[in-house]
């Protein structure tokens, strides 16, 4: 049996030339279950548009996630639990979706508004991620790190078809037009996954302001080097405004840790053993 602990923080920052700020985030780890997530939506639409559009999709999704945890939840399977995860979420974007329509046909000044999103959420070792649009999440361990988001966005389809190399994505001027976001059609797809972690990770949720100036290589260092862990948020935020700060920062970190609680019977001696590390880091579930 592993005793299972996450600890989470978040924030978000104007930036250095922005007026406004668009982004969104929201993030919660319980103090008696394993369970804890973070949202971040990243809005557009003109003035107060994008802030209201990230605003009400965070919300909504975070209002869905704090409903979860009820008796029907605990009294379900592991398999059962699982599906409930990926329901929810997908309840949780649909939602959302409406309810950024529904303003939009409220308030015409808001005709133009609507968010990108991505929300990560653990429960015990299982972690599932639904993005919608160019806000990423992470997941960092010794074994390195890995991206778990495809940007919904121009440059990656160009990139995915050969037309771009990853360096000329960066200097693109049409890498901040996204495929997809919340607010803008009746149907909205958002790509959900999820995996199984094997051992102690941190996952990282942002914006697009933060990797706008920082690479993977960049994210790895920071998430591999600087502790406490749950401060990286900080170290994102004061190096994406050092390099420019053009956009909104947004910045969420994740603390996965799992401990045996395994005890050793009378008859058995401890012994210790140089363990073998597994072949993946962490186990994909579904696509």
């Amino acid at each position: 049996m592993d005793q299972i602990s996450l600890a989470v923080n978040g924030r978000t920052d104007i930036g250095q030339v922005r007026e406004e700020n668009e982004d969104s985030i929201r993030w919660f780890a319980s103090a008696d279950q394993p369970f804890a997530y973070i949202v971040v939506a990243d809005g557009m639409g003109g003035y107060t548009g994008g802030a209201t559009a990230s605003k009400i999709a965070a919300e909504t999704v975070q209002a869905h996630l704090d409903d979860l945890l009820k008796h029907t939840f605990f009294s379900c399977t592991s398999e059962q639990q699982q599906l409930i995860l990926r329901a929810t979420l997908i309840d949780a974007v649909n939602s959302a979706n409406t309810a950024l329509l529904n303003t939009k046909n409220l308030h015409p000044q808001f005709s133009n508004m609507g968010t990108t999103l991505v929300a990560a959420v653990m429960w015990r070792d299982f972690l599932i991620v639904a993005h919608i649009g160019d806000s990423r999440a992470y997941l960092w361990n010794n074994y390195g790190l890995q991206r778990l988001t495809r940007d919904h966005s121009v440059v990656q389809e160009m990139v995915d078809s050969g037309q771009l190399t990853q360096q000329q994505a960066k200097e693109s001027n049409v890498r901040n037009h996204i495929t997809r976001a919340l607010g803008v059609s009746g149907n909205v797809e958002a790509d959900i996954n999820s995996w199984k972690l094997t051992q102690n990770a941190l996952l990282m949720v942002c914006s697009d302001g933060l990797t706008e100036y920082l690479d993977d290589h960049a994210i790895e260092r920071v998430l591999a080097t600087h502790r406490p862990a749950l401060e990286c948020v900080y170290r994102f935020i004061d190096d994406a405004n050092r390099l420019g700060g053009r956009d909104n920062i947004t910045a969420g970190i994740l603390e996965y840790s799992s401990q045996s609680l395994r005890q050793i019977l009378p008859h058995e001696q401890s012994v210790t053993e140089r363990p073998t590390p597994p072949d993946v880091t962490i186990r994909k579930l579904h696509r």
